[in-house]
């Protein structure tokens, strides 16, 4: 996708340094475009547990080019040492994508069948770019198989079609076209006109500060609104399906995504709305039944809450401001579980299908 008419992916490899790794930096987002330089698994760890990249795909290519860089500085007869500690630090930088985990998994896999370091420095970095080229086609057809669901809407209503999001499901949380977004994208390409409402998503506004900005940085008509105007407009006709990410879902079909996602499944229930979710497999765990029970969800720190981070024009610089009052305590937990009985289908790179074991098994098992 563009960001001032430039093709940019959310992560590459430096061609004047490979020995660095180089992401947008979207803390900054939108206000500032930076990117940043990982050169350490150190550097991937904050990285991560920052967010100056987040999304689960992304955070899975991230990680395994952790690895990458451990291997890179590792000493050459305690590499392998090196490599599972470093695995562990990044493992622990966000407990509720399974990407994050599972691309670690591999890679690390991978790179065991070394003999020696500089061996185990081409595997990791190769196991990363095919993950990396894996994630990015995953998003596209994901976006092919969405497609025909917005088109079917179309030629239906014969109006613009219209879209409620949540979060940031967009290419800036994977690597090229995103999982929620990469069908809109095709559809808007393609002429069919539509219109996206996109919910803030406090408290860190990645749908104010990162789904609005590539939005609008692509030409697709959309609206910001509050994270509670989402049933509202359902109730009175304005939603004609609601399409989010997810950062890890079971496989029973229960959807953990950001938190918020269970008041919108649970509205789209009421008005008779569509609620698809798009994903890569990747985000699928096989390991798990029952979202509810069974996925950890991260508490992020209360100081989110209490505060509210934006652009100050007069300082022309971003400033944090409080909002609570000082010894009023907060809750963050940053993830919700929807479950499967509130979900039309899953949209995935390997097509469609319900939200029910059964569904998820065959599509898992074709993959």
């Amino acid at each position: 996708m563009n960001i001032a008419g430039t093709h940019y992916e959310t992560i590459w490899l430096d061609e004047q340094n490979p020995q660095q790794v180089q992401v947008i930096d979207q803390t900054q987002l939108p206000f500032r475009f930076r990117t940043k330089a990982l050169q350490s698994s150190l550097d991937v760890y904050n990285a991560i547990k920052g967010m100056t990249v987040r999304g689960a795909p992304l955070i899975g290519v991230t990680a395994a080019f952790g690895i990458y860089l451990s291997a890179l500085h590792a000493g050459a007869g305690t590499w392998k040492k090196e490599i599972d500690k470093a695995a562990k630090k990044i493992g622990s930088a966000r407990p509720t994508a399974v990407n994050l985990v599972a691309a670690l998994e591999k890679v690390v896999e991978i790179t065991n069948t070394a003999t020696f370091r500089m061996e185990a420095v081409e595997k990791s970095l190769n196991a990363s770019l095919d993950l990396l080229e894996k994630e990015r086609e995953n998003s596209r057809r994901i976006g092919e198989y969405g497609l025909p669901l917005i088109r079917k809407v179309y030629e239906k209503t014969g109006r613009p079609v219209n879209i409620l999001t949540h979060c940031n499901a967009g290419w800036l949380a994977c690597i090229d076209y995103g999982t929620a977004t990469a069908p809109i994208y095709l559809a808007h390409d393609q002429g069919i006109p539509l219109h996206l409402w996109v919910d803030e998503t406090r408290p860190r506004n990645q749908g104010a500060r990162l789904t609005a900005f590539e939005l609008g940085e692509h030409g697709v008509p959309h609206t910001v609104i509050t994270d509670n105007a989402g049933g509202h407009l359902m109730q009175h006709g304005k939603v004609d399906m609601v399409l989010v990410g997810s950062d890890r879902t079971t496989r029973g079909g229960d959807v953990t995504n950001k938190i918020g996602t269970y008041l919108k499944a649970l509205s789209a229930s009421d008005n008779r709305v569509p609620f698809y979710v798009a994903l890569p497999t990747s985000s699928i765990d096989p390991h798990l039944e029952d979202g509810l029970k069974q996925v950890p969800i991260e508490e992020r720190d209360a100081g989110e809450v209490k505060t509210l981070e934006g652009w100050d024009e007069k300082s022309k610089s971003i400033r944090r401001i409080t909002l609570t009052p000082t010894g009023s305590p907060a809750l963050n937990p940053g993830f919700d579980v929807t479950p499967a009985r509130l979900i039309t289908a899953l949209i995935t790179e390997k097509g469609t299908c319900r939200a029910n074991p059964v569904e998820i098994a065959s599509l898992l098992k074709n993959a």
